[in-house]
Parts: C-alpha cells; sequence; structure tokens
C-alpha cells in the first residue's frame, strides 16, 4: 500500500462527519385558496401560489473526530437547517451526509414532553423516547434531578414549571443519551447563570473526552472560548472555515456598514447615508474580546456619513446572551443639530457592573421618535468570572467625543 492511499485512508478514517454539496429551499405560500376548484384552476394556469426560498445552496464540509465545530451566521443564513439536515431531521434536496458514529441532537429541548404530566412522568416519557429501558431510567434519575435541581418538583405537573424549569429538567434528561457526536443549537444558553455553568462544565468535560461537537451559536464568546475550529455561513453559502478567532471577527465584521431596513431612517437620511465603519471594545488602550470582573472599558464607534444628517444621536446598546438590554449610552449632543458629511469618531468610557456572560453591541442612530439600528451585533466580548451582583448601569458612564460630532 502507497504513502499516498494510507494517508487518505488515515484522513478519512479521522472524519466524524462530512457534509457534501448540500442543498435545501422551501415552498413558501403566496397566497391562499379556498377551494379545491381553485387550486386546480391555478394549477392548469401555471399559478403555483408559492414562491420557492433557496435556504442552503451547495454546503460542504467536514467534521474531524474530537472536534468543537462551531457554525456561525446571521439569523436567516440557513444554520439551524443545515443542523436539522445534520440531525436527520430534514432530508437535503441534494447532497449527502455521512456520520461516523452514534449523532444526538440538542436541537429541540422538551419535545414530547406533556404539560399534564408531572416531572418525573415527563422524565421516564422522555427518556423512552430517547430509547432508554425504565431500569435504565430508575437508574439515572437521581442524577437527572440533580442535575436539574428540580427536587421540589418533580411531583408537580410540567404546566405549573417556568420555562427556564423545563428547558433545564429537558437539558438535564437530554445529556443522559450517549453518543459521539452531539449536535448543539444555542443551548448553552440554558437555564439561569448557575446552570449555565454546569452546562459548560458537562460540555468542556466532553470536549476532554474528544467527543465532537458541533454547535450553532451567535455568542462569538462560546466559538473563542470553546471551539478549534468553526465555520460562517452567509446566505446559504459556506464563506469561511478555519481559526475561530477569525471566523468571529468575519462574523463581526459582517455588520459593519449594513442597515437593518425594518427601521425607518432619521429625516433626511438614505440607506446609505450613516455606516459604521469601526467598532472597538478597549481596556488600557487594547482591544479586548476578554473582560475581567470590574474592569473598566471603553466603546470606540467610527462611523460616516455622505450627506448631512438632521436631527439624531448615535445610540449604542449592550446587550447580554439572553437578548435582554444590560444598558444603552447615548451621545450627548448630537440631537437636534445636523450631523456634517465626513468620519466621526466617538469614545464611551464604561464603568463595568456587567455580569459573567456574552454580551454584543448594536449601533443604532435616534432621531427623537426613532431608532434604526445601522449594525445590529456588531461587537461580540465575554466577561469572565462573576460579579458580585449583576447591577445595572443606572449612572450613565462617562462620554468622550472625540472629532466632535
Amino acid at each position: 500500500m502507497t504513502d499516498t492511499v494510507q494517508n487518505n485512508r488515515n484522513a478519512a478514517d479521522d472524519v466524524a462527519l462530512s457534509v457534501r454539496n448540500v442543498s435545501k429551499s422551501f415552498k413558501l405560500p403566496t397566497d391562499r385558496t379556498n377551494s379545491l376548484k381553485v387550486s386546480i384552476l391555478n394549477w392548469i394556469h401555471g399559478i403555483r401560489g408559492y414562491r420557492v426560498q433557496e435556504v442552503l445552496k451547495d454546503i460542504s464540509f467536514d467534521v474531524h473526530k474530537g472536534d468543537f465545530f462551531g457554525i456561525v451566521g446571521k439569523n436567516g443564513s440557513g444554520k439551524s437547517t443545515l443542523l436539522k439536515i445534520v440531525s436527520q431531521i430534514y432530508s437535503p434536496d441534494s447532497g449527502s451526509v455521512e456520520s461516523d458514529g452514534k449523532l444526538v441532537p440538542f436541537i429541540e429541548l422538551g419535545v414530547g414532553f406533556n404539560p399534564e404530566l408531572t416531572g418525573r412522568e415527563n422524565v421516564y416519557l422522555n427518556g423512552a423516547m430517547l430509547g432508554f429501558t425504565n431500569d435504565e431510567i430508575d437508574a439515572m434519575y437521581d442524577d437527572i434531578v440533580d442535575f436539574a435541581e428540580l427536587h421540589d418538583f418533580m411531583e408537580q405537573k410540567l404546566k405549573n414549571y417556568s420555562s427556564g424549569m423545563q428547558v433545564r429538567l429537558a437539558f438535564s434528561v437530554a445529556i443522559k443519551s450517549q453518543g459521539d457526536i452531539l449536535v448543539l443549537d444555542e443551548v448553552l444558553a440554558v437555564g439561569d447563570e448557575a446552570f449555565q455553568k454546569k452546562c459548560q462544565d458537562y460540555f468542556f468535560e466532553a470536549k476532554r473526552q474528544k467527543k465532537t461537537i458541533i454547535l450553532v451559536t451567535h455568542s462569538m464568546g462560546d466559538v473563542r472560548r470553546y471551539c478549534n475550529r468553526a465555520m460562517f455561513i452567509q446566505d446559504g453559502h459556506v464563506a469561511q472555515i478555519g481559526d475561530p478567532d477569525e471566523i468571529a471577527d468575519a462574523y463581526s465584521n459582517s455588520f459593519l456598514g449594513t442597515v437593518r431596513s425594518d427601521n425607518e431612517h432619521p429625516e433626511g437620511a438614505s440607506e446609505t447615508a450613516i455606516k459604521l465603519d469601526s467598532i472597538k471594545v478597549l481596556a488600557d488602550g487594547e482591544e479586548q474580546k476578554y473582560l475581567d470582573k470590574y474592569e473598566d472599558f471603553d466603546i470606540e464607534v467610527v462611523f460616516s456619513n455622505d450627506q448631512p444628517v438632521e436631527s439624531s444621536a448615535l445610540r449604542v446598546d449592550v446587550v447580554d446572551g439572553r437578548g435582554w438590554l444590560a444598558f444603552s449610552l447615548p451621545e450627548r449632543g448630537t440631537a437636534a443639530q445636523v450631523l456634517q458629511p465626513g468620519q466621526h469618531r466617538i469614545v464611551y468610557r464604561v464603568q463595568n457592573t456587567l455580569a459573567f456572560g456574552d454580551f454584543h453591541v448594536d449601533v443604532a442612530f435616534d432621531n427623537g421618535v426613532k431608532r434604526f439600528i445601522i449594525a445590529p451585533g456588531a461587537y461580540q466580548f465575554h466577561m469572565r468570572g462573576y460579579a458580585v451582583a449583576a447591577m445595572p448601569l443606572t449612572v450613565p458612564p462617562t462620554t468622550v467625543v472625540i472629532d466632535g460630532v
């Protein structure tokens, strides 16, 4: 056997998941018919009543055994559809997916739970759906309840649980399903802060055991912290595969200069009137993706406009991993003024009272009536450690305006 053949065979043996030329589209209805007669007449006249949406277009990639492989992309880019194809929930229109080992999807946690049954009964129901026998569930029941921290609620009906409690129970059952390949869709954000820490410990242990893990996430902190390889999907295509830091930067940079079209623009502004040129989180003058507890930081925003914009003020929103607004930074001194064409730089000095977790920054303009976002999720950063109290920033931070906007 030649060295080339042996190397090719070794490379193939190392692949846990192989996705080749996968495409997927959906038919979206454009009108409604209320009778079979109308439907038949439409069909005869070539009126199909739907449009085809191409979600995935010729996707190919390999995940190697032991990889913690991240998949990132904007909403609507096709990430969740890809995961459902990988998990054999959907079938591709074309292409193939091959896996070496048992694949366990953590996608729709709690599917099959019955709100009229107790927590205990739902554990047995969900366990049976995952293929466990009653004896196996008996043996792992205490561990499931311990992990979920729901000891006092197991005899209550599930409909009395909060949504967070239900997800915690579902996750605690799901992790008992031993697999070679774990497929995760944003499940690192399960539950409250303490439970998230337990989930993170579980995935760190899975990574230590060289399990293959595929993670779809909007958290660039998770991509940088967990993944050894990552992929960026744009408009159903593979835009880039490689180092997780490079992929996280590419994802963040993809928001620069974009305008969210579902917001009204200020008077006198067009879609190209204002664009974000760069944004950075700085500590001691150096760009940071990770910040320590109580470490104060600056947010530097550079933007430009190609025509005058009236009565608008820049706003920077810092949003946590759950999508909740942590605080909003107003740009003082520009409201009710004309923003002259040119490039402008603003630095916000922030007194850091953020708690542990991932955060992203939205950049917007406010005309006093409505806000329009020019760069959603323009920057991601992560808070290490735990703050003693997760206090909101009720006291406005110091704002430094440079190059006078």
